[in-house]
């Protein structure tokens, strides 16, 4: 296992106590841009732009916020965003409309709109945990799915009358209600063998259930009618799939938390692959028909799982980061790289954000202790796999040229093939350049 050292890195200002589900990455100003949200236990919202270490918006709440998102959970084309505080109140935020109606009347002056009221809010059920917003059910259309400290997972629809002018028309409606045997750590959603979205729920003892979506488009209920809807949904569910990863479990009550829909790449397969991660250090990447593809055990205490692409290949690596900043990272054939943050961690995330240059990069963001967010910027590798500067060379076709341009004659291999250069004196050559320039 060998260790990497990123050093691009920018400082963000925050004061405030997070919930480690809330963050997240997002285009929550629909310019293709990410943002970095962020809410604190005072009920403060605050949206990162770019490299500035003030927050660009600040909003105010209800409550301890103790989950934000990014997505189009109204189903409008466009992104919104969303925090949910411990109380059971929902906030919604247009933060586009904001940011235009800010620009159209002159009144920005390096954040925009400070205290502004949410667009929506709504009480829902309380002693909120964790968040998803995701087509859940194959329809096109995202719902809400939010998981409850007693166990319990709920998904919300969007709904509001066809002539609806503002946001103010429409609220969430309750679909399902499952309960679990354990608690939930992590909602995520991956696709299936047969191809269609599956939502998943970590499980203790590095378990993960799925669970079932069986209502239908003509059976949900309509805004007017989640009064006498409700009720009826509101009992036990027997929807729920249970799935073990491991015959012989050292603690069945270590927390456990898994990410879903991790892309191949160019590679095609029917079954999706997602990841898990245990307390005590155990890391799996299974695919959909439950086949482990590998396991790999260390030796800190895993608390947040995450997807990037540090390749650039298409195909995401699975990021685990401890409480103690040791970040590992791991790819689809066991390569493993790990970093070192330098402090501890009281939450992470990772994903693509805009710190730089106008575009978005792939990034590592970490929340210490000493109030302060750090985000590591273009946190690339050209490989995951361990090699040497002269592997590196002769796969470029225009190495041997260079080499004969530069003086160094061809030999016989040990093999006994003629025009290959041995390791040697290509080693030695390079030495002494080296050396001359010293």
């Amino acid at each position: 296992m060998r260790s990497v050292s990123y050093v691009q890195r920018v400082s963000l200002d925050f004061t405030g106590t997070i919930f480690p589900h809330a963050i997240c990455l997002g285009d929550a100003d629909n310019d293709s841009l990410n943002e970095l949200v962020v809410g604190d236990s005072s009920g403060k919202l605050y949206i990162y732009k770019n490299d500035d270490c003030k927050p660009w918006i600040t909003r105010t709440c209800v409550g301890m916020l103790t989950c934000v998102g990014v997505g189009d959970v109204c189903n409008k084309g466009r992104n919104f965003v969303v925090a949910v505080g411990a109380e059971g109140w929902f906030h919604l935020f247009d933060i586009s409309a904001s940011a235009a109606k800010a620009d159209s009347s002159s009144q920005q002056d390096g954040s925009i709109g400070d205290e502004q009221k949410p667009s929506f809010t709504q009480h829902i059920p309380a002693n909120t945990k964790v968040m998803l917003i995701s087509d859940i059910d194959g329809d096109g259309r995202c719902e809400l799915v939010v998981g409850y400290t007693d166990r319990v997972v709920r998904a919300f629809r969007w709904e509001e009358p066809s002539d609806a002018s503002d946001l103010s028309s429409g609220q969430l409606v309750l679909l399902k209600k499952w309960l679990l045997e354990g608690q939930v750590d992590s909602l995520s959603v991956n696709p299936s063998p047969e191809g269609l979205p599956e939502l998943m729920v970590s499980q203790p003892g590095c378990g993960y259930a799925i669970l079932m979506c069986s209502w239908t488009q003509e059976g949900a209920a309509g805004p007017g009618d989640e009064k006498t809807a409700t009720p009826s949904r509101e009992g036990p569910s027997r929807d729920v799939v249970l799935h073990l990863t491991t015959g012989r479990i050292h603690n069945k009550n270590v927390s456990t938390h898994l990410i879903g829909s991790i892309r191949r790449g160019t590679e095609k397969a029917c079954c999706g692959l997602f990841a898990l991660c245990t307390l005590d250090g155990t890391l799996k990447l299974m695919d959909s028909s439950e086949k482990l593809l590998w396991s790999v055990q260390v030796d800190h205490q895993l608390f947040a799982l995450q997807k990037l692409d540090v390749t650039g290949d298409g195909r995401e690596e699975v990021v685990a980061c401890a409480w103690d900043g040791q970040t590992y990272i791991i790819d689809h054939a066991r390569m493993v790289v790990r970093f070192q943050f330098d402090e501890n961690v009281n939450a992470f995330c990772a994903g693509q954000y805009a710190c730089k240059d106008g575009k978005n990069s792939p990034c590592l963001v970490y929340v210490s202790f000493n109030h302060k967010i750090y985000v590591y910027w273009r946190v690339e590798l050209e490989r995951m796999e361990p090699t040497n500067l002269l592997s590196v060379l002769e796969e470029r076709p225009e190495y041997p040229d260079l080499l004969h341009r530069l003086g160094v004659g061809e030999c016989t291999s040990v093999s006994g093939e003629n025009g290959m250069h041995k390791p040697n004196q290509v080693s030695e050559y390079i030495y002494n350049c080296i050396k001359s320039k010293l």
